[in-house]
């Protein structure tokens, strides 16, 4: 007789041992492990080292996700279009780290279609800035003629970025603003970027699938690393180019 498996009901209120090994996550759907917690710095912190992200929709308890196999771009294997690499290089858009994520964050959490939903509920937006308060979260921001024109934010902890969600308002932005900082992070000699799932659009820059276990071995290492970086673009280093 078959066994039927759930997700882990977590307890806000514990402080221990809070997440169950990522093994135990659910094949349907992909990757679903916990439901309940809180969504304060520790118990991110916690899951992000643990290869585990909050995703959830208004209304729902909070849902721990490690899916199997794992989305992520090696900054080393980036690719860009000729088209985009001529568009960086023009200087159309002006790309900056950490100086507008309370714009970024709600820019994101925008509905992408008028009867759209978003995930990116009020409590996701008052505990990822709590976290870039912290120092852990970051955003990137593109500018056009000194309007926000799109970025993307995520968490940086050791060498590991965990991208979280990306929008734009003018053609290319966000991708203009992901260029510079997947290329940054290759500087700072950052080892993988977390991109969650398998998206068409990831999948040109270069992302591909690799083993959950692979992903937590990355994790084991890169993630748990102290980090000291000033979060600014380095202001003497020449964009790599498409072969690099």
């Amino acid at each position: 007789m078959m066994t039927m498996r759930y997700p882990v009901l977590l307890d806000p209120y514990v402080r221990t041992n809070r997440f169950p090994p990522v093994a135990r996550a659910l094949t349907e759907p992909n990757g679903l492990l916990a439901v309940g917690g809180c969504l304060d710095p520790a118990w991110l912190l916690e899951a992000y080292r643990d290869g585990i992200f909050p995703w959830f929709s208004p209304g729902q308890p909070i849902m721990w996700w490690s899916p199997d196999p794992r989305m992520v771009l090696f900054p080393e294997r980036l690719k860009v279009s000729r088209s985009l690499d001529k568009l960086i290089r023009q200087g159309v858009y002006t790309v900056t780290l950490d100086q507008a994520f309370a714009q970024v964050i709600r820019a994101c959490s925008e509905p992408r279609s008028a009867d759209g939903g978003t995930w990116i509920t009020e409590d996701m937006i008052e505990a990822y800035t709590c976290l870039h308060e912290l120092g852990h979260a970051h955003s990137v921001e593109a500018w056009f003629d000194g309007d926000l024109a799109g970025g993307l934010y995520g968490v940086a902890l050791g060498r590991v970025f965990f991208g979280e969600s990306m929008f734009f308002r003018r053609r290319d932005a966000s991708k203009v603003a992901f260029v510079h900082l997947v290329r940054q992070l290759r500087r700072w000699g950052f080892s993988v970027i977390d991109c969650q799932m398998n998206t068409e659009h990831l999948r040109r820059f270069g992302a591909a699938e690799i083993p959950r276990l692979e992903f937590v071995d990355l994790l084991r290492d890169g993630a748990r690393e102290a980090s000291r970086i000033l979060w600014r673009f380095d202001p003497d280093g020449p964009p790599l180019s498409v072969a690099d």
